[in-house]
Formats: structure tokens, sequence, C-alpha cells
């Protein structure tokens, strides 16, 4: 039997991104979900225009991570057997969505796979952007400690397209609500011994002065941002 698969977007003020994106996205995948956190521009006029979606509205702006947790609760309360996930900046290619399904369905040997993540530094793609250099030095940064740390082999510890196992979402127990809830879904993944592969995406850039959000735009206060929460949930989960 096939299985049932959830794409949910998280959008915060895409209006000049979401209806292309939907477009798209809507012809390659099954259901699709929508996470508004709180957009203030013309993003919820554009939504409601949309047929064929499922809309979730979060009043006011409670960030990415509260954003992903708004979509893995749809996903588990809808009985879906796969969550994609995909950002709506794009900068990720929805024409790949299935990629994500068959990694998931084909697993390599016996076990089967928990979360497909997409990276984009595992292979080299024909036209691949160049990232801005702190925002590679981060990610470089954070990658080599979660997989020192935790014992895992990722390449790409920020990259959004993802595609999870919704029976296993309950064991990633995240609350974390901003831009490091990414972190935090990879301790707690390794603390419940998930089966994680990667996969390549390619990799672009298409606002490369995108806002993290206040002083959270200061390259160092972000690295310390993630650090302390990275911290944080190593805590916890040896609790």
């Amino acid at each position: 039997m096939a299985s049932r698969v959830l794409t949910a977007l998280p959008v915060f003020n895409e209006q000049q991104h979401v209806d292309q994106v939907l477009r798209c996205v809507k012809q390659h995948a099954q259901d699709v979900l929508v996470v508004d956190d709180g957009s203030t521009d013309a993003t919820a006029k554009i939504l409601r225009e949309q047929d064929g979606i499922f809309v979730v509205t979060h009043a006011a702006n409670q960030g990415y991570g509260a954003a992903l947790r708004s979509a893995f609760d749809f996903a588990q309360r809808g009985g879906y057997d796969v969550l994609v996930t995909i950002d709506c900046d794009g900068q990720h290619e929805p024409q790949r969505i299935p990629e994500f399904v068959a990694a998931y369905e084909n697993p390599t040997g016996n076990v089967p796979v928990d979360m497909v993540s997409g990276s984009r530094y595992l292979k080299s793609f024909s036209g691949d952007g160049v990232p801005p250099e702190e925002r590679r030095s981060i990610n470089m940064q954070l990658t080599r400690q979660l997989n020192q740390q935790l014992g895992l082999h990722l390449t790409d510890a920020f990259c959004g397209f993802k595609a999870y196992r919704v029976s296993s979402l309950p064991r990633l127990k995240t609350t974390e609500s901003g831009y490091a809830m990414p972190l935090e879904l990879w301790v707690h993944a390794a603390a419940a011994d998930l089966n994680i592969v990667e996969i390549p995406v390619p990799l672009v850039y298409l606002a490369e002065k995108r806002s993290f959000g206040g002083s959270l735009d200061d390259g160092e206060t972000r690295l310390r941002y993630y650090y302390q929460i990275l911290q944080e949930s190593m805590r916890e989960v040896a609790c």
C-alpha cells in the first residue's frame, strides 16, 4: 500500500514566493499543508485564494520551530505515514519531493528510515549557488559539533527539506520555537536512535541577505544562540 504523504510549508511573510511555490508543490505532492506563522503581508490573502490545500494559521509570529511543530501535530492527527517539509522561499525544488518519499519507502538494507534529510553539501549540482560565507561557516561548525557529540554523520545540519516517518515524530520532543529548533531536533533524533539518511539537493540561494530577526542577524550572536540551544538540548536528554 502506498504511503499517505503530507507536504508542509512553514510560511512567514512570503508573498513574493508563496503562490509560485505552491503551484509547483501541488504538482508533486499528495496533500499540502501551509503553516502561516503570523504573516503580516499579503500571504494570508494569497493562501485564501488557493485551492486544494490545508492551512494552519498562527495568530502571531511564533517562529520557525513552532511552525514545524504545528506541521508535526497536523500530520499525526491526520493519520499520515510521511511528512515532507519544504521551505517556501524558492530555495528548495518541489520536483524533488518524490525523491524524499522514495528514500523513505525504499531504505538501503532492512532498517526502516525515520528521517530523510536534504543536504546541500553532499553532492555538487550544475548551477549550484554560492552560500554567504558566514552562513556556510556557521552551518559547518554546528554540523561538526553535532557529529562529534551525537555520533551522527551529517553534512548539512540546517536544510529544511526533510521527510519524517510520522509514527516517529512523538520521539522528537522539541520545544524551541526559533531557528535553532533543527539542532534540538537532531539531539532528540540521536537520543531516540532514529535511522537518518541524507540525500543531496541543489544549493540554491535567492535571498542572501535574509533576516533571521533582530540580533540574530549578527553572525556571532546567532552562533552563540545555536550553541546555547544545542547544549540545553544535550542536558535535557541526559536527564
